[in-house]
């Protein structure tokens, strides 16, 4: 699975468009908020982390004062 950065974007903010869309309010705790946006971040970071990434693609980690 090819996953693009505007796929990975389309994908984070899938969840809010839908909640938006059916009139859903916002979590009002703001606990509820932080562990939504925690599940998010871990969510989205396990996407990433299934990708695999050949290493010519890497940057270069070489910083010239």
């Amino acid at each position: 699975m090819k996953l693009t950065r505007r796929k990975l974007a389309a994908a984070a903010l899938a969840p809010a468009a839908r909640a938006l869309a059916q009139g859903q309010p916002a979590p009002p705790n703001p606990d509820e908020e932080l562990k939504a946006a925690r599940d998010r971040a871990k969510a989205v970071s396990d996407a990433l982390a299934k990708q695999n990434l050949p290493m010519p693609t890497e940057p270069a980690f070489q910083f010239k004062a």
